[in-house]
């Protein structure tokens, strides 16, 4: 089989790996891929909201099966796109990843279908958002509208951090016309829960729950960032808890998508808050997170391809979905000064050391090939996963791992896991 991966980050580089191990799988292209992904796959210099000129590579090689991983193509309609061709494709039509692609829409949609979230007020008029912040209870959330690269969430303790938001998003268009309307909701406290599930758009298939590190620097201190790293299972996402975000959240929101016309195949991403009230929606996202993704299917025990074969045909109630019981953590070795501005150009070093170490895989998410070496070209730069029986083994592993790999002004947090051990 000829696969393509759209998408060129370190979740990329994860599918590709997992994919890669089903023996019917000949070749896998990365659009466009990324220097590390290289070794896994051929990279495609197509971007991946080019959809034209996805669309053509897909014709043109005789494309079996594709994954478009990112939130772009999947809002822009990637996946409607190539199954017009009549390519098989993993990920939902763009009618319902706008789930993610517009936050007032997913509000809208669990108020309706009373799916519990936080309580909120949308507003596409800068002045009178202006005026409800100078009133409501603090902290406040406030949220652009559309995709902002994982950026368009700001949390408001003060009264003028709530109106900078305001001001920044909506008058000075900090995120473009994402900012054109704005959610602004209650700050809802607890611990944080990631759970992404595969579906077909009637059955469900709840993947490993994780915990992410969202703060540049330990101690949860800095700038929130895409990322810093994370670990599987989140010891708070109890038996118990599963069976309620099931029952009240998971099975109503593919009702819910389905009723509305807009049935979601593909990975649906649950971002939870495990308030004293009950698990609460976050934010849904319409694809695997990152780096959610490089603990999760490390985990994945099931063929991956098969599974995603499933989602589109509508046979996941007939498959096997089985993870096994261990543990995986993931560190993200970032470049100096992320996620505000940093150098990119400076070469790796350590990967050959620890790229093959057992129990230990370096996930690539922005690197690039330069004159025959590989060098960090974006803000977070390498995930790199321990796996174990425990948690503890699982840090260990991948911490033994980042200790011998770098590059000049590189840093990861030291505290990755930290609050999982705690809790145990």
């Amino acid at each position: 089989m000829k696969l393509m991966v759209v998408g060129g980050g370190g979740r990329e580089h994860a599918i590709i790996k997992k994919l890669k191990e089903n023996p019917a799988v000949e070749t896998i292209f990365a659009l466009p891929g990324n220097g590390g992904i290289a070794a896994d796959a051929t990279c495609v210099p197509i971007g991946a909201t080019d959809l034209d000129g996805i669309v053509a590579f897909a014709k043109e090689n005789a494309i079996d099966f594709a994954v478009v991983a990112p939130d772009d193509p999947l809002v822009l309609g990637c996946v409607d796109r190539l199954e017009e061709l009549g390519i098989p494709a993993f990920g939902p039509k763009a009618n319902a990843a706008i789930i993610e692609g517009s936050k007032v829409f997913s509000k809208n949609l669990m108020k309706t279908y009373g799916i519990p979230t936080a309580a909120y007020e949308v507003f596409d008029d800068a002045a009178k958002a202006l005026e409800y912040v100078k009133t409501a209870a603090l902290p406040l959330v406030v949220k652009a509208d559309g995709l902002a690269l994982g950026k368009g969430v700001l949390i408001c303790e003060t009264r003028e951090q709530a109106i900078d938001a305001v001001d920044s998003i909506m008058n000075d268009h900090k995120f473009g016309k994402s900012g054109d309307q704005i959610v602004v909701e209650e700050f809802l406290t607890g611990p944080e829960v990631s759970v992404l599930c595969f579906t077909d758009g009637e059955a469900l298939a709840p993947m490993v729950s994780s915990m992410d590190h969202k703060r540049a620097h330990d101690g949860d201190k800095g700038l929130n960032t895409g990322g810093m790293g994370t670990v599987a299972p989140n010891p708070y996402y109890t038996d118990e808890v599963a069976t309620v975000c099931m029952d009240t959240i998971f099975l109503p929101t593919i009702r819910a998508m389905k009723q509305e016309g807009r049935p979601f195949k593909g990975c649906l991403y649950f971002g939870l808050m495990l308030t004293p009230n009950g698990p609460k929606v976050i934010e849904y996202n319409c694809r695997f997170g990152d780096p959610e993704t490089q603990v999760v299917l490390p985990l994945l025990e099931s063929d991956l391809l098969t599974v995603m074969q499933a989602c589109v045909n509508g046979t996941l109630s007939d498959t096997e979905v089985r993870f096994s019981k261990g543990s995986a953590a993931c560190v993200i070795i970032a470049s100096g000064g992320y996620p505000e501005s940093y150098q990119k150009g400076f070469v790796l070093h350590g990967l050959d050391e620890n790229g093959g170490a057992e129990g230990v895989t370096v996930y690539h998410a922005g690197t690039a090939l330069k004159d025959g070496a590989l060098v960090n070209a974006g803000g977070r730069v390498l995930g790199v996963t321990g796996t174990g029986d425990t948690l503890q083994a699982a840090l260990d592993k991948a911490y033994a791992a980042v200790d011998t790999i770098g590059f000049e002004g590189s840093f990861f947090r030291r505290d990755i896991g930290a609050k999982a051990l705690a809790a145990k």
